[in-house]
Order: structure tokens, then sequence, then C-alpha cells
């Protein structure tokens, strides 16, 4: 188990789910410490964290903000970049990591890329290949696609008069809420490699996602599944996205997270949100 004296480093810390582990972590009574290139802490950032002022992609500053680290929390990744730049800032934190004394690195991942051959998939995989030969303790948590990012790619879509979405896709969303308690619970224990995949409790398709996410913000637009060709869409037909045998899953589903947010239309008529698009 992690000692209590020892501070755990989480990169990320203030994006969607670092921001939601370092959260968690802290009402562990751990010392907690987020690294990020701006030296004005975010806003969705405990007061109670540090503040530490590094650079993953150049290696500036890891050293200092490693210093006394016994855990690393890796949360960061270039999404806008489509994962180019993470392989160079996994090989910088392990360098660093390295000399710092090897704190156990646990790493968040995603299902399925190893089976969906897009490219950030791919660059994803080769963080995982990086720290599998790192020589450091780690832990992958491959966890599906989060429920605030499903709505938000539903959301763009029922944008269109015709709602377009690839038939036959299943996913699998998962609360962010759910898969930071086990990123904390992985940080708090021992190393364990490739710890079983997670995600949400229910599988489905691209089309009834679209359809859930319509009802919820009180739209109407008719859903037009699409076959489309490539092995990217076989792999996702295939439920290359769902957790895997002796993966487990989490409580709250993609509709009860519908229920609770705050969609931009729910309360206005069909015609009106057909109005607004």
């Amino acid at each position: 188990m992690t000692m209590a004296s020892e501070t755990i480093l989480v990169t990320g810390g203030s994006g969607v789910l670092g921001a939601a582990v370092v959260r968690r972590l802290l009402d562990t009574g751990r010392p907690v410490r987020v690294l990020s290139r701006r030296p004005k802490r975010a806003a969705n950032t405990p007061e109670k964290a540090e503040w530490a002022v590094g650079d993953l992609a150049t290696g500036a500053g890891l050293s200092e903000a490693l210093d006394g680290v016994g855990v690393v929390v890796n949360c960061a990744s270039d999404t806008k970049g489509a994962g180019k730049t993470d392989a160079t800032a996994t090989r910088h934190l392990v360098e660093a990591a390295r000399v710092a004394g090897s704190p156990h690195v646990v790493h968040v991942s995603i299902v399925g890329i190893d089976l969906v051959p897009v490219g950030y998939y791919k660059a994803k995989l080769a963080v995982e290949r990086l720290l599998e030969t790192s020589g450091l303790p780690y832990t992958v948590l491959r966890a599906t696609q989060f429920h605030d990012l499903v709505l938000a790619g539903a959301q763009q879509l029922a944008r269109l008069p015709v709602v377009p979405v690839p038939s036959g896709v299943l996913v699998q969303p998962v609360e962010v809420g759910e898969v930071a308690d086990r990123m904390a619970e992985l940080a708090l224990g021992e190393p364990a490699g490739r710890a079983p995949d997670f995600g949400g409790p229910k599988v489905w398709s691209g089309a009834d996602l679209v359809r859930a996410v319509l009802r919820a913000s009180g739209r109407r637009r008719p859903v037009l599944p699409l076959p489309l060709p490539g092995k990217a869409m076989r792999a996702l037909r295939a439920g290359g996205l769902l957790v895997r045998e002796g993966g487990s899953v989490g409580r709250r589903g993609f509709d009860d997270f519908l229920a609770a947010a705050p969609l931009r239309d729910r309360t206005y008529g069909a015609a009106q949100a057909g109005e607004r698009g």
C-alpha cells in the first residue's frame, strides 16, 4: 500500500477525469500534487492540492514535480492533437521517474485500442508499450468512453435536420466519476500491470444513444443509420469498444446521466428545439 506520507502526483489534474481523481485522493488524506504547464492554479483544482509547474512535452520541471512522489497518476493526453505527442510526453515522464526513485505509475487508457485501428488509439497503445517496457512499477486501466464525451458527440450530430449514425456501432459509456474512483483505488494499491477493463453498465448502439439524447433534449430528428466501410467500422460493429470478459462495470448508466444533465433544449417544445438546431 502507498505510504500516507508519500505524495501522489497527478498529471492532467485540471482535466475532467484528472480533477475528479485529485478530489478522490485528497478525500483519503494523501498529499496530492497536480502537474501543469501553467503557473496559475486551475479553477477546478482544490486548494488542498499542491501545484507544480512542469511540461511533459519537453520534460522541463518534471524532476522538481516528482520530488518525494511515490505514485504518479497519469491522466494527461493530447486529445486535440489525436495523441501525437503522448508517446514523447510519456517518455519524458518515464525518464524523470526513473531518476526520482521509480514511483508507481497509474495510467488511464481506452478499451479497444488494440482492436480499433484509428490514429488516436494507436498512439494510446504506444504509450502502454512504453510503460510495459519502462522498468517502472505500473498499472494501466482501460476505460470506455465517458458519458460527457458521448453526449457531446451526439449533440453535434443532432444539430442536423436528419441525423446520420454509423449503423451497428456498439458503445458502453461510463461515468467519469466512477473511473476516477477506480483510478484512486489503483493508485493506493500495489502495481497491477494491466488492470481489468472498466466500462458502463449497458451496451448501446450508436443510433439508440443519439435517440436517447434527442428525447432528453426535447428534439425531434429522424435518425438515419448508415452502413460505413473500413476496418475501423468493422471493429466497432464487432464490439471493439466493449469491456472484455473479466472486466468490471460501473453502476450509473447513460440514461441516469442524461436525466441529470442540463441539456440546453430540455425545456423547449419540439418545434422550438427544431428551430434552434
